[in-house]
């Protein structure tokens, strides 16, 4: 079988991503996100990418450093309250931004990942985000129709992944990657720790490796924290 580990995170992105891709980027602010494949992604020079996140990373970092270099012509987003320069170019008419309800946000990924077109919510109706969009009404409530979403590559952190791709994620890294990973029509998978195949506990694997294309390890990312609160010690 063909290895799915790569030596850097430049080689996994090399010969998959293109000008004017749909990618998904795993994460929940900036816990979980797959920081080495992102600074490949901002190196590579790609543009008019579609990136589908919870949220847009900050100035400086995460997917923040892609809306710096002006790679990214559209966001599907449900969080951007933290990037000023997101902010700039949303205002001024540079980014086309699709906000999405974060509830919505992870079914519409999951359902893309389950082979699942389509499916109706009661999130948004009676707001901006049902305009457009067809409305039933199921048992005496309405719905809205929310397309779901597949992207051409998905990146993804984990914790830990053996080396046919079954993967672990640390705590509220857990929230959005593993719909990120199944949504990807390629999955390319940043991690921390690496081990042989048939290491890790079935039970506590959280995803399977067949969603799982390509690995790279990046055993020491940078886990910047978004908000720095501190507070004095009292007695």
């Amino acid at each position: 079988m063909t290895s799915k580990v790569y030596h850097s995170a430049g080689a996994a992105l090399e010969d998959v991503i293109k000008d004017g891709q749909t990618i998904a980027v795993g994460g929940f602010g900036l816990c979980g996100i797959p920081e080495a494949l992102i600074e490949a992604l901002r190196d590579s020079g790609v543009k008019d990418l579609t990136c589908i996140s919870n949220n847009a990373g900050v100035d400086g970092f995460g997917l923040g450093l892609l809306l710096e270099t002006r790679q990214v012509k559209k966001m599907i987003a449900s969080y951007v309250g933290e990037n000023k320069e997101f902010e700039r170019q949303f205002l001024s008419g540079e980014l086309e931004v699709e906000l999405t309800p974060q509830g919505t946000l992870a079914e519409k990924l999951r359902a893309g990942g389950a082979g699942i077109p389509a499916f109706f919510t009661a999130t948004g109706v009676g707001t901006q985000i049902a305009e457009g969009k067809e409305e039933r009404e199921f048992d005496g409530r309405q719905y809205i129709l929310e397309r779901s979403l597949v992207a051409d590559v998905a990146l993804v952190k984990a914790q830990k992944a053996d080396k046919a791709g079954n993967l672990m994620f640390n705590k509220t890294a857990r929230n959005f990657n593993p719909d990120v990973a199944t949504a990807g029509k390629v999955t390319i998978v940043e991690v921390e720790q690496l081990v042989e195949t048939g290491e890790l506990d079935p039970d506590q694997i959280h995803l399977t490796g067949i969603y799982v294309h390509r690995i790279v390890v990046n055993a020491n990312p940078e886990k910047r924290i978004e908000k720095v609160t501190t507070k004095e010690q009292t007695n």
